[in-house]
């Protein structure tokens, strides 16, 4: 081995333990505690109850957990459009804005992070309530009140709020090293704006989009406290699920669902990046 390559391991140790010891080693708790009853002993019986229990909704019988994991998984998607749509825009915007412009919006973007998540999510409920700031600013202009807190809008703008900084920074950060001169190459050859943002700025954005997606889309599917105050307890998230059945100590249950958000949401994410790596390095139509 030459030395370059002993420094890269010697480099790269402090990672592969800390992934060892606080990533790798409580994902083998959590599979074990899934695929285990109260005694310890093998079962499937946790998978097959995420799969199979029912419960009653409005008079029909509907399967309990994938009813949730439904409504999680549809919120999480329109949070993560929503992120998209207004990050995306905004990294460029940042992309191609002078230094210090840049320097100020990106502080702008983070000084909401400095603050802590709880913290964020009680303001929104002082907002979004019926007789918060919102209703307020409306009723004062004529528009009248809207009940907003305690819907799937209320939770769709707390994930929103919460999320979108982790949206525009991974977009922002790819853009930002992308050469002007392809830009400036695709024009010449005869591109229009819409022609230039299809064929060259969203295929090399690709990677940033794909990790702005994963940062988004993980964390709102498997969120719980936004539910609990901004849905104000009204429907159960698969994260509040979780929550609940640690809470009363079914940490087998629990486990068992975890692993299987975890296995979907991994599927979901090679999916994504094997598309991205097709229409970044081979597949996609050039200039």
């Amino acid at each position: 081995m030459t030395g370059s390559g002993k420094m890269r391991r010697v480099v790269l140790a402090p990672y592969s333990l800390w992934a060892l010891l606080f990533i790798l080693v409580p994902l083998c708790f959590v599979a074990y505690y899934a695929f285990t009853d109260n005694s310890f002993a093998f079962t499937f019986d946790n998978i097959l109850r995420f799969f199979t229990a029912t419960s009653e909704v409005e008079g029909k019988q509907v399967y309990t957990y994938l009813l949730i994991f439904w409504r999680s998984l549809k919120l999480a998607v329109i949070s993560t459009v929503i992120c998209f749509l207004l990050g995306y825009p905004l990294a460029y915007f940042m992309a191609r804005s002078s230094e210090r412009r840049q320097k100020v919006m990106m502080t702008l973007i983070m000084i909401p992070m400095w603050m802590n998540f709880l913290i964020r999510t009680y303001a929104w409920m002082t907002i979004l309530q019926d007789t918060g700031i919102l209703n307020s600013a409306l009723s004062a202009i004529g528009i009248g009140k809207l009940h907003i807190i305690g819907t799937e809008s209320a939770v769709v703008i707390g994930m929103v709020y919460d999320y979108l900084p982790y949206m525009v920074l991974p977009i922002y950060s790819v853009m930002a090293k992308m050469d002007v001169k392809l830009l400036e190459a695709a024009r010449d050859l005869g591109c229009n704006g819409m022609g230039v943002l299809k064929r060259v700025i969203l295929p090399l954005s690709l990677p940033g989009v794909l990790s702005g997606v994963t940062m988004v889309l993980i964390p709102s599917v498997s969120t719980f406290y936004i539910s609990q105050k901004l849905g104000n307890g009204k429907f159960f998230l698969i994260g509040d699920a979780i929550e609940g059945q640690y809470v009363a100590n079914n940490l087998h249950f629990a486990a068992a669902m975890a692993f299987i958000l975890m296995v979907i949401l991994l599927v979901v994410m090679a999916l994504m990046k094997r598309f991205t790596n097709k229409r970044v390095y081979g597949g996609g139509d050039s200039f």
